[in-house]
């Protein structure tokens, strides 16, 4: 018996769409990280780059739970001495909204070039305006 593995042209990539306005933050994550890995396939294989790309919208409107908007805190070296920079949960969606759900859904990725490739496949807006009508975005409810 020969195992069957998955090649390119089995792989029928879509483009989402995903309206993050008023969903909690862990939960839509979750839903990104599955659809950019492409784990509900079919075609599922862990080594190979079956996911599709993923469009977010209203990252401004996120929700987290709990005191969690004044206490999260995200940190950022560069390496060098007193190069520590931390925000917080307020001062970053104030600044970059994208960032938050960035980070969040790179750590549900796998750590290797992989998922950095899956990271690649995922655009995140602040606002309900996006650049990518041309790949006719499947609208998904998360």
């Amino acid at each position: 018996m020969k195992t069957y593995r998955p090649e390119e042209k089995d792989f029928s990539r879509k483009t989402y769409l995903v309206n993050a306005s008023g969903k909690t933050l862990g939960r839509l994550a979750t839903r990104i990280a599955t659809l950019l890995i492409g784990k509900r396939k079919v075609y599922f294989a862990p080594d190979q780059m079956s996911g599709d790309q993923v469009v977010v919208i209203n990252a401004r409107n996120i929700y987290v739970t709990g005191q969690k908007r004044r206490q999260k805190i995200y940190k950022h070296y560069s390496g060098y001495p007193g190069g520590l920079k931390t925000y917080t949960f307020e001062e970053l969606m104030d600044e970059k909204p994208e960032e938050i759900i960035i980070r969040a859904v790179s750590r549900m990725l796998p750590k290797n070039k992989l998922g950095r490739e899956m990271l690649r496949r995922l655009r995140v807006y602040a606002d309900d305006k996006h650049l990518h009508q041309a790949q006719k975005p499947i609208p998904i409810e998360v």
